[in-house]
C-alpha cells in the first residue's frame, strides 16, 4: 500500500490488520527490485489514508475479453485481443470522486477489471513463462464514457478522462494468488450487485495477454495491464443505466480487495 501521512507518502505492507511501513521511497522502487526493510512501528489500517498504490508507467487495456460482455454489448467475439490504452491522468484512489466535464458525456459506465502489474521486463516472452514477469495484481475500475467511446474510431478519449481508472488500495503480490484465472470479480452500484463473474471466464488469459503484448512492445516494471470486464456493465442492461451524481460504485476481486468511489457527476471545468 501507499498511504498519505503528515510527512508525505509512505509505503508499507499489510500484516495482521496493520500497515508496516518500509523504507522504500515508493512502491515503484519495490516493483523494480530495490531492497527495503521495515521502518518504524506498524499502524492500524483504519488510521491510514490510502492513495493509489503506484503510478503506472503505462496503462495497457484489453477490450472485449469476456464472452458474455461481448454478447451483452453486441461486440463480435474477438479472435485476437483488442488492445487500447488509458493515460496516466486517469489514475484515481479509493474514495476519490468520479467526475467528468459538464456537457461532455451523458453515459458514464463502470467496468470491474483485474489489473496486472509487471515486475520484470517482458520482451518476446513465452506464454508458459509469462506469469513469472508479474509483480502483483490489483482491482480496478475502467470507467468509460460510452457515448464518446463508441462514437469514435478509437476508444482512448472516452476511456481517458481524469480519474477514470480507480485502483484498489492494495497491490497483492503474485505469490499470494494461487490461480489468477480463478478469482471472483464483482461490481456493486449503490450496494446492488451489477457484475458477478470469475476470471476463468476470460477469453484470453493473463499469461496469454502478457506474451501477446510482449511480442510487440517491451513491458517494463510498473506497467499496468487491465484485462477486460465481464457482463453487467450499464450499457448492457435493459434499459441501459449509467452513473449519476450521488451514486457509489465498488469493484471487488477475491483476494485483492475493493475500490469504492462516489460519483460527483458532471462538473464545470475552466
Amino acid at each position: 500500500m501507499t498511504v498519505r501521512t503528515r510527512d508525505g507518502l509512505r509505503v508499507g505492507y499489510v500484516k495482521e490488520g496493520a500497515l508496516q511501513p518500509v523504507d522504500a521511497p515508493n512502491l515503484q522502487a519495490i516493483v523494480e527490485g530495490v531492497a527495503w526493510r521495515d521502518d518504524g512501528a506498524a499502524v492500524p489500517l483504519a488510521s491510514v489514508e490510502p492513495v493509489a498504490p503506484l503510478v503506472p508507467r503505462n496503462i495497457v487495456c484489453v477490450g472485449a475479453n469476456y464472452r458474455d460482455h461481448c454478447i451483452e454489448t453486441g461486440l463480435a467475439i474477438p479472435e485476437k485481443p483488442v488492445i487500447f490504452a488509458k493515460f496516466g491522468n486517469t489514475l484515481a484512489a479509493h474514495g476519490d470522486p468520479i467526475a467528468w466535464p459538464e456537457g461532455f458525456t451523458e453515459k458514464v459506465d463502470w467496468e470491474a477489471e483485474l489489473g496486472v502489474v509487471i515486475g520484470r521486463r517482458a520482451r518476446g516472452v513465452r506464454e508458459a513463462d509469462a506469469l513469472s514477469h508479474v509483480f502483483g495484481y490489483v482491482a480496478a475500475n475502467d470507467v468509460s464514457a460510452r457515448d464518446v467511446q463508441l462514437g469514435e474510431a478509437q476508444w482512448v478519449r472516452g476511456k481517458s478522462l481524469d480519474g477514470f481508472c480507480p485502483l484498489a488500495p492494495t497491490l497483492v503480490t503474485r505469490d499470494e494468488i494461487a490461480d489468477v484465472q480463478s478469482l471472483g470479480i464483482y461490481c456493486r452500484v449503490n450496494g446492488e450487485a451489477v457484475q458477478s463473474s470469475n476470471t476463468h471466464e476470460m477469453i484470453f488469459s493473463v499469461a496469454y495477454l502478457i506474451a501477446y503484448l510482449s511480442r510487440a512492445m517491451t513491458l517494463e516494471p510498473g506497467d499496468l495491464i487491465l484485462t477486460g470486464t465481464p457482463a453487467g456493465v450499464g450499457l448492457g442492461l435493459k434499459p441501459p443505466r449509467f452513473l449519476k451524481r450521488g451514486d457509489v460504485v465498488t469493484v471487488e476481486i477475491d483476494g485483492l480487495g475493493a475500490v469504492t468511489n462516489p460519483v460527483a457527476g458532471a462538473v464545470a471545468r475552466g
